[in-house]
């Protein structure tokens, strides 16, 4: 094709292999391995001196057709796949960084995230330093000699705090540093990092790129030498995404633009509605003018996304009550479903935080997450307003 394609329709359109049978949509290749029909050909292939397929766990057909989407979309040189999106945290992290080195991290960050950097990465030698989000003079005073790495989310897990990614990326070259920005919760649809300076990309596929709820994955994008060693680890380790698993993740970026549409306007509606609600204390959402970043917000975002939090009046007790209350929305751990879903950080993702840490990050005990899914915007209202009623103390 003479014209180039949007990434979207990139995206939609690429399909990486085809049988004879010219199937209309690539065909599930679940298998270990791959035979060779002469040895100089495995030979060649395990000497990286042909892009042949070895054994599932370095590389497969519908794993690379989603990589290939997935850099479309964000603009990467080169991506790989894991099995989990903390697989594809970790990789990012363990891949690059070695004993004596130093990374920066924002303080606000998946529970998950904290502890591996809090407590894992110090037993292998990498230190960690967390830092506010929206503190600039706290983010130079982080830096080391030995620092290597920033890692970040913007809008961050759950209290959807906003990072300026050109300052970030600025601030990343001044100091040498390998931006790592996770991409999670806005996609590629609504903000591409890379555009900012940023050296990696990671997600969990799991949550909007899936948007049904069915399958688990993690991907990195980025530039091709840094994810040249970070294939190298996985490939050695183990981290590596199913087959099947691909197939479904590969499938659903084929409607990404038009859910996430979707889930960002039923956001918007519902945060904008609750904002006047008695039983709540504060909303926040990227896209409400309230929102304390919500300038960086709207400079760096095409939309706000499919989350907002809110604080309910009545702390721990009221949050959980809220969430025995509700009648349709799931109580999952999880988000990104095309069923809205709600969650009470302080009793479940971050329940492992110590009270100061869960304050220093902004998770209040009356801290509720919403992931509004793809119903009718009146129905997911309906059902937060009398569970909201339901739980004031």
């Amino acid at each position: 094709m003479s014209r180039k394609l949007d990434p979207v329709s990139q995206a939609i359109r690429i399909q990486t292999t085809q049988s004879s049978q010219q199937e209309h949509s690539t065909p599930l290749y679940i298998t270990s391995s791959f035979t060779f029909n002469e040895a100089e050909a495995m030979r060649a292939a395990f000497a990286d001196e042909s892009d042949d397929n070895i054994y599932s766990r370095f590389s497969n057909p519908n794993v690379d057709e989603f990589v290939a989407k997935m850099c479309a979309l964000e603009g990467a040189d080169a991506g790989f796949a894991t099995s989990t999106g903390m697989s594809a945290i970790f990789s990012s992290m363990f891949a690059l960084l070695k004993q004596g080195d130093h990374l920066i991290c924002c303080s606000s960050v998946f529970g998950s995230t904290f502890t591996m950097v809090s407590k894992y990465l110090p037993r292998f030698g990498i230190t960690c330093t967390l830092v506010p989000a929206g503190d600039p003079i706290a983010w130079e005073a982080a830096v080391q000699p030995n620092s290597k790495m920033i890692y970040l989310e913007t809008p961050t897990n759950p209290q959807l705090e906003v990072l300026d990614l050109e300052w970030t990326g600025q601030f990343a070259k001044k100091h040498g540093l390998i931006l790592n920005v996770d991409n999670c919760f806005a996609t590629p649809l609504l903000q591409k990092p890379i555009d900012y300076g940023a050296d990696l990309v990671v997600h969990s596929a799991t949550k909007w790129i899936d948007g049904q709820g069915r399958v688990l994955g993690g991907v990195i994008v980025g530039r091709a030498d840094l994810v040249k060693e970070i294939y190298l680890f996985c490939r050695n380790t183990g981290p590596s995404m199913s087959p099947f698993n691909a197939w479904v993740l590969s499938k659903s970026l084929e409607t990404l633009d038009v859910r996430m549409q979707r889930h960002c306007e039923n956001a918007l509606k519902i945060a904008e509605i609750l904002q006047s609600h008695p039983n709540v204390a504060w909303v926040k959402y990227p896209f409400l003018p309230t929102h304390p970043q919500y300038e960086i917000a709207k400079k760096q975002m095409k939309l706000g996304g499919g989350v907002f939090c809110m604080e309910i009046k009545g702390g721990l007790e009221a949050g959980r009550k809220f969430l025995d209350s509700l009648e349709m929305l799931s109580v999952t751990a999880n988000l990104g479903d095309t069923r809205s879903i709600a969650s009470h950080p302080a009793s479940t993702t971050h329940s492992r935080l110590t009270d100061a840490e869960r304050l220093s990050v902004g998770i209040t005990p009356g801290l509720i997450r919403i992931s509004a899914g793809l119903e009718k915007a009146q129905d997911i209202i309906a059902d937060i307003t009398q569970a909201l009623e339901k739980s004031a103390l």
